[in-house]
């Protein structure tokens, strides 16, 4: 294969498709899965036996956890998730954060072998079925494509409603949906690393050639979407708190906007006759339109405080526009989940649930009332719909969360122990060799 990509098509039956998966909050097109590699056939005459078995056994023990984890999440009959989201999930990501540091050193340390193995992962989104590539850079940016999605994964569990021995029923708690913003932000920061500290380490060439899953334009849209939930879990916490305004609500919702704005500029052109492509889409649009719901809604509200006519038409103009985009909402929700692989929609809380609720019985109010008003002033029964002007501009506000700060780790101590080793005994052997 060389030191070229390659990538590989199943003609027949797409084998990674599914016809259906669980509950989905949280977005993610399945988990990409390392094919498994001999290390000792391409690397054993050229690094100690130990650094070989390190990676071999390091490896190894992350493709068995993926390709166990893929089987199981996002299926319908989900675990029960634990309160860090589920051990299997967090084991997957121990594995991972373990064989970074020690494949970075074929990087760093070994940099004379970068060309020599082929490292072959399965895709989820792009066309091809598999994308080989003989560079290790190509390597770590599908590990922290991978770290990512297992957060999203962990995310996604702690958000299914559970059971509590309360007797209130199934929901999803505040110390949960606090958690996810964390999970969230991490998230993101393994995408912006992998935008700003890898993809750049990859030649102009080889990255056209990287499937789409690990495109630029989809690690972007991909990291803002952990920044865009983030906000969302923000914004359910601030409407279940008394203390928090209006303005924060607002605030918090008009970020939303700016975020899902900013995913859905950045995602490519996914392939959509079938598969994650044409979901990933969909849930993208929903969250977009469900935001501009939000953010519509609490505008609303917010003018509605006003004295004045003008402000009484803007608030209006504003409650309509957010009834109008939760409508479409619904039917993005219902398009997303219908959408192959099928997905299910749990029972809905924080900022939707919210929205479900108030919007339809607020904008009924208060549009039966500026009516009844406007009669009364103006001696004539003239419907709302011809009064109200076009939806009032929102403010704009500046994005506050941002992802966390990620920075690759340093090369395993093992490298530079192992080559020094190697080194001595080569040296040890010369010396022999004078004898």
């Amino acid at each position: 294969m060389g030191c070229g990509a390659s990538k590989w098509r199943d003609p027949g039956v797409r084998q990674r498709s599914l016809s259906s998966v669980g509950e989905v909050v949280v977005f993610l097109p399945g988990l990409r899965v390392p094919r498994n590699i001999d290390f000792s056939r391409t690397l054993g005459d050229h690094l100690d036996k130990s650094v070989v078995d390190r990676l071999t056994a390091l490896r190894a023990r992350v493709v068995v956890m993926v390709t166990q984890e893929s089987a199981t999440a996002l299926k319908p009959r989900r675990r029960v998730a634990t309160r860090h989201g589920g051990s299997s999930t967090a084991n997957l990501l121990q594995a991972l954060e373990e064989y970074l540091p020690v494949l970075l050193g074929l990087v760093k340390e070994g940099s004379q072998l970068r060309n020599k193995v082929q490292f072959v992962w399965a895709n989820q989104e792009d066309v091809a079925e598999e994308t080989s590539m003989a560079d290790p850079w190509y390597e770590v940016l599908s590990v922290l494509h991978l770290m990512a999605m297992v957060c999203f994964l962990q995310a996604n569990t702690l958000l299914l409603p559970r059971s509590y021995a309360d007797g209130h029923g199934p929901r999803v708690s505040e110390e949960s949906r606090q958690a996810t913003v964390d999970l969230f932000l991490k998230a993101a920061g393994y995408l912006n690393c992998s935008i700003h500290h890898v993809l750049t380490q990859i030649p102009p060439e080889r990255r056209r050639e990287l499937p789409v899953d690990l495109a630029e334009d989809n690690l972007k849209a991909l990291s803002l979407q952990g920044l865009s939930q983030g906000v969302d879990m923000q914004l359910g916490l601030a409407i279940d708190n008394p203390k928090a305004t209006l303005a924060v609500k607002r605030r918090l919702a008009c970020e939303m906007i700016k975020c899902w704005k900013q995913v859905k500029d950045s995602i490519p052109e996914l392939p959509s006759s079938d598969g994650w492509g044409k979901k990933h889409a969909l849930f993208v649009k929903w969250k977009y339109v469900e935001a501009k719901a939000a953010a519509y809604y609490f505008h609303g509200l917010i003018l509605d405080e006003g004295e004045t006519e003008k402000a009484q038409e803007m608030a209006i103009a504003a409650l309509q526009a957010s009834e109008e985009f939760l409508n479409e909402s619904k039917r993005a929700s219902e398009a997303f989940h219908a959408a192959p692989p099928a997905s299910r929609r749990p029972a809905p809380f924080g900022t939707t649930k919210y929205l479900l609720e108030m919007i339809p019985k607020d904008v009924q109010s208060k549009v039966q009332s500026y009516q009844d008003l406007y009669t009364q002033q103006r001696g004539s029964n003239i419907g709302v719909s011809k009064i109200i002007a076009t939806p009032p501009q929102l403010p704009d506000f500046p994005l506050a969360l941002s992802p966390e700060d990620y920075e690759l780790p340093q090369s395993d101590p093992f490298w530079k122990e192992a080559n020094q080793r190697q080194s001595s005994l080569s040296t040890s052997g010369l010396s022999e060799s004078f004898i």
